[in-house]
């Protein structure tokens, strides 16, 4: 499968870095113990069984001029099923939810993509960064404790970045512009 992502600046990197250490530090499930060096901070705009290079040469040109985005990050959401997921919530600017349209129609559209993941579709994506993931029931503490901020002051912030990431080969790629990585 194949992944469009979007990544923070430094600051927002920071943010969610610090999340990640503090449910680590309360021996929750945290992205912190996941060691591939792909693991960073990232919003999942879409999700298919493939990125052909034509498609990845549009969505260059497509995020290329689209980012930098603005965000707000505010509050947990919590998803349930064979992977239980804890995430900050990202309350979306407008055109973030224009860019995720567009990201979804080019790759809808664009022949050798194959099926996308429907849970990211117009309408039904939650968008989110995902700071745990586990296959008990965990993250039983308060919203308050788990945050470094409180849970619904949002938390401004850009995404400055896209990539694709191969889940079976487990490599990125850049698509947008040079990848920004934290200092």
């Amino acid at each position: 499968m194949r992944t469009v992502e979007l990544l923070p600046d430094d600051a927002t990197d920071r943010a969610v870095r610090e999340a990640w250490r503090r449910l680590a530090e309360a021996g929750l499930p945290s992205q912190a113990g996941h060691p591939h060096p792909t693991n960073r901070p990232h919003l999942t705009l879409a999700v298919g069984e493939a990125l052909p290079d034509a498609v990845r040469a549009r969505l260059e040109e497509l995020l290329g001029t689209a980012l930098p985005v603005r965000i707000r990050l505010a509050g947990l959401v919590r998803f349930t099923g064979r992977v239980r997921v804890l995430a900050w919530a990202v309350r979306p600017d407008p055109e973030l939810l224009l860019l995720h349209e567009e990201v979804w129609r080019t790759l809808a559209e664009a022949p050798g993509v194959g099926r996308l993941n429907p849970l990211h579709a117009p309408g039904r994506w939650v968008p989110h960064v995902t700071l745990g993931r586990s296959r008990r029931v965990s993250w039983d503490l308060p919203d308050s404790e788990l945050l470094p901020v409180p849970p619904h002051a949002p938390l401004p912030g850009l995404l400055v970045a896209a990539r694709g990431y191969d889940s079976v080969a487990r490599t990125v790629e850049p698509l947008a512009p040079r990848e920004h990585r934290p200092g």
